[in-house]
């Protein structure tokens, strides 16, 4: 049986170069640091996929209460055209994501 080295009141903390595989402290305090910007971001952007989703709710009611279908292959089309347009390949795959998600529950 493995027992530790040491006592469970010892536990060896994490440094900050652990934490971030950097190799010094200055590239660490700079990963935590960029780190903590894209935390930020991240929250915006699904803050922005969640207003995205819910017009889209909205859209998806007005056409079909005005007997249309509730997706508009068109335009899912110029969205995704405009995503790949923007960010390549990968902005595509991106689109895709978005549009499920916003066009809800059938």
């Amino acid at each position: 049986m493995w027992l530790p080295d040491h006592s469970p009141e010892e536990e060896p903390r994490m440094t900050v170069t652990e934490n971030t595989g950097a190799r010094t402290e200055e590239a660490a305090t700079l990963i935590a640091d960029a780190r903590e910007r894209v935390d930020a971001l991240d929250d915006r952007i699904i803050g922005l996929v969640q207003e995205r989703m819910a017009v889209s709710a909205v859209i998806q009611d007005a056409r079909i209460s005005s007997g249309g279908r509730r997706v508009n292959l068109s335009r899912e089309m110029e969205i995704l055209g405009r995503y790949r347009e923007a960010l390549g390949k990968p902005g595509t795959a991106l689109a895709m994501t978005l549009l499920e998600l916003s066009r809800g529950r059938v």
